[in-house]
């Protein structure tokens, strides 16, 4: 008889995942046990810290479908389970569980998301009541990370916050520390063995992983450090989950990084050299999606990506306007970006950039620009669609006038015969207006950082400073 052979999935990356086989195959059920009240208060009428999500309950169960979807999990059923407080032992109430047990049975599910945080007791309980695997949002979003990560960097930090995440479960196969990649862990396997051996190997990969990560972090440093000598500005993207950040990444670099209408669809950090309108390069870095109830162990483990967004000169908040559910998503990204220590309210740095505007109808389109007109131009989102193109030079004229709000404005008289000197202008400094007068001689007025300022005076002592950056700001 012929061996049967699984078929081989091969990933961009080049990596086979078998794994992708199996998930193909797996039916699923997808449920939303959400509170139907929200977070207590205190004697003193202050909230409790818990977060309060913002939509409806069909937007998160959609959500949750999407992301199951993202790795390619069949979905048999999914449902929405309104629970007035979670239970200590299965989160779901006995009735419901025994409902979910029938279905599971009837309808031949061999996996369930729970879209809510599971301690390991509820997870195990679960899965005992049910006969099948259980999943939560934290384990679904790890999965996830470990499917596409793509760069060491990526797979080391995915793998950290996987390990941190199974470190207290220990319900599962560990086969999975064998590989090169983490991630994908939950289906399949020879089940729970040897506890305290799995436990000494996942604290002793967790150890190593750490100390790599380390070293990636000196060596992002050190190219930060490098980049700071050049130096060009850094511009970071930040934004919900499938808001569109790689499509305008790819918009103004002309790069190809991978760009789908799925979540999560990527994940390593990306940079790429920008050239602004007046000729000042930037290094523009795209970033991991964000997500409602991120994980903490991912934000964690992502800090050393983050890093680059914590220290950006310009932040681009990308939204996707044509979504239902863009307040709410740009609330967690707010607080998300709180938590990094980043000040959300800080409208010289952070520019809302109102994505996906084609697929607006006109009524909404005119909806939304009048919304813009009645902001304060500091704080006035930019409405573009990095699919078609359309507000993208108005986004670079915007990210320009934000790096060079303190800086200086020269104007000065060069000869024709100095066309050496023009050109380190070029190079060196932005050209804003280039006038010749009767006699040949060009009158410039340029605009240029602070670090080049005692370069500048050196070379063109006859230079007159005209403006600071503050005025510049006034008069614009």
């Amino acid at each position: 008889m012929a061996e049967h052979v699984e078929p081989e999935v091969r990933s961009s990356n080049g990596l086979f995942e078998p794994e992708k086989a199996i998930a193909s195959g797996t039916r699923t059920l997808v449920i939303g046990p959400y509170p139907t009240r929200r977070p207590s208060t205190n004697r003193t009428g202050v909230q409790s810290e818990q977060h309060v999500n913002l939509r409806s309950a069909q937007a998160r169960l959609e959500e949750a479908c999407g992301l199951t979807a993202a790795i390619d999990l069949e979905i048999a059923a999914s449902m929405i389970i309104p629970i007035a407080a979670p239970r200590p032992s299965t989160y779901l109430g006995k009735g419901k569980v025994e409902e979910l047990a029938s279905m599971v049975e009837d309808q031949d599910i061999d996996l369930m998301v729970a879209d809510c945080a599971l301690s390991p007791v509820q997870q195990r309980n679960l899965e005992k009541a049910l006969g099948i695997k259980v999943i939560d949002r934290t384990g679904l979003i790890l999965e996830i990370f470990g499917r596409r990560a793509r760069t060491r960097e990526g797979s080391l930090q995915v793998e950290l916050a996987h390990l941190a995440y199974q470190k207290s479960r220990l319900v599962r196969s560990w086969t999975h520390l064998e590989r090169q990649r983490g991630g994908f862990g939950f289906l399949g396997g020879p089940g729970e063995t040897q506890i305290e051996a799995d436990r000494r190997l996942i604290q002793e990969r967790m150890i190593r992983i750490e100390a790599d990560i380390e070293d990636v972090k000196r060596t992002r440093g050190l190219h930060r450090k490098s980049r700071s000598k050049v130096p060009y500005p850094v511009v970071a993207l930040v934004g919900y989950t499938n808001a569109g950040k790689s499509t305008l990444f790819n918009r103004l670099t002309s790069a190809e990084v991978l760009a789908e209408n799925m979540l999560f669809a990527t994940l390593d950090p990306t940079a790429r050299i920008v050239k602004l309108p007046h000729g000042e390069q930037v290094i523009l870095n795209d970033t991991v999606g964000f997500i409602s109830d991120l994980p903490t162990m991912l934000v964690a483990a992502f800090r050393a990506t983050l890093e680059d967004v914590i220290s950006a000169e310009v932040i681009l908040h990308v939204r996707d306007v044509s979504h239902g559910d863009t307040e709410a998503q740009a609330a967690d990204v707010v607080k998300i970006l709180g938590d990094l220590g980043i000040n959300p309210k800080d409208s010289h740095r952070i520019i809302e950039v109102w994505n996906k505007s084609d697929l607006l109808d006109p009524a909404d389109a005119d909806r939304l620009l009048a919304v813009l007109s009645g902001r304060l131009s500091d704080e006035r989102p930019i409405l573009v669609s990095a699919l078609t193109g359309e507000g993208i030079p108005t986004l670079l004229d915007a990210v320009e006038y934000r790096l060079s709000r303190n800086r200086p404005v020269y104007t000065l008289l060069l000869d024709p015969s100095q066309g050496a000197l023009l050109h380190w202008l070029y190079e060196e400094a932005e050209v804003l207006e280039r006038r010749v007068d009767d006699l040949g001689r060009m009158r410039l007025v340029i605009r240029l950082i602070p670090e080049k300022e005692s370069r500048f005076t050196q070379k063109f002592p006859k230079a007159r400073l005209i403006r600071s950056g503050e005025q510049v700001q006034q008069s614009v």
